[in-house]
């Protein structure tokens, strides 16, 4: 989907006729979301808006973005921030916002800015552009419409939502409209070293221990095409790892050659479900569909969805499905 300027307009509009907000994003953030959330917050302080971030869910934030200025961030209880205006950035549908759904029900305004193609467009307005690289993109886009300046702590926002949801400008859906903002946010005083530095050089111990409990439960079916792992709660407890930690996992996984698609099975402490991370290292694949057909959700070559089902049933569906999914198609 093509972003539209009455998308675009409308957004903007809904945010110049509105005031006090809340901005909200999915639950376990990565970097988009996050990096997103707090360069809007920026934008909007510097429109002389008020807006309070939440994050829901009791999951920490991954050690490898606690140097982002966070501090402001709201968790838990929405109560005192029901009835306010909803922005919600990088959030696929209803359900990642959390099983408390008043924020949305109540906000008397909802825009939703995405990057996600299945997007189930839940707002008042909806910028969803499947063909950007990340929500961050989108975003920019917005804050032109706005005449946001665009500072270096907005810069370096957008900037740690960029590379994370990029793979360090490696994936697929880098483009040159990526790289040239990219440019423009260093331009603009985003400091690539230091984001680097602490997003990909700072790693906790527990982090690296339980990527290689990850590898050691690596299992390969259909001829090494498909490639599975599992975290139990055990492993992150014996570990000491919380659930941020398994972030990038996955990409370990998806590295392997000859391996069509990923899948990483984790149950971490702070979690009743399981979550299921999906990967595609093939163009034709599209493992948003198999997430969707277990309640999830996601991109073309990264998906997701949660699951009360136990390791082997869901290594069992996973196999059924990219088999289904897979037969009769090219290598």
């Amino acid at each position: 989907m093509t972003i539209t300027k009455a998308d675009l307009k409308a957004v903007a509009q809904g945010i110049r006729d509105h005031d006090d907000f809340v901005i909200s994003v999915h639950e376990n953030p990565d970097g988009d979301a996050l990096g997103s959330m707090l360069a809007l917050k920026l934008a909007l302080d510097q429109l002389g808006k008020s807006a309070t971030m939440f994050l829901v869910g009791s999951a920490p934030i991954p050690f490898e973005y606690r140097f982002m200025p966070l501090d402001d961030l709201v968790r838990g209880n929405p109560d005192e921030l029901l009835g306010r205006p909803l922005l919600s950035l990088d959030v696929a549908n209803e359900a990642r916002l959390g099983s408390d759904q008043r924020l949305l029900t109540e906000a008397p305004f909802v825009a939703v800015v995405d990057h996600h193609h299945d997007n189930s467009r839940y707002g008042n307005v909806n910028l969803v552009v499947a063909e950007a690289s990340s929500t961050s993109e989108v975003l920019r886009d917005v804050f032109s419409e706005l005449k946001v300046r665009l500072t270096p702590e907005i810069a370096e926002a957008l900037y740690i939502a960029l590379v994370t949801d990029t793979g360090r400008f490696q994936y697929a859906n880098t483009s040159p409209k990526t790289l040239r903002l990219a440019a423009e946010l260093i331009e603009a005083g985003a400091d690539a070293h230091r984001i680097f530095q602490h997003v990909y050089e700072t790693i906790e111990l527990s982090k690296l221990k339980l990527l290689a409990r990850a590898l050691e439960h690596v299992e390969v079916y259909e001829g090494g095409r498909l490639v599975i792992s599992f975290l139990e709660h055990k492993d992150y407890e014996e570990t000491g790892a919380s659930s941020g930690a398994s972030e990038g996992v996955i990409d370990s996984l998806r590295a392997v050659a000859g391996v069509e698609m990923s899948a990483l099975i984790s149950e971490p402490p702070e979690r009743d479900k399981r979550r299921v991370s999906l990967r595609s290292s093939r163009d034709r694949l599209d493992v948003s569909e198999l997430a969707r057909v277990a309640g999830g959700g996601g991109h073309r070559q990264a998906a997701g969805f949660s699951s009360d089902l136990g390791v082997k049933e869901l290594i069992a569906f996973l196999r059924k499905e990219f088999v289904a999914k897979t037969s009769g198609q090219a290598g």
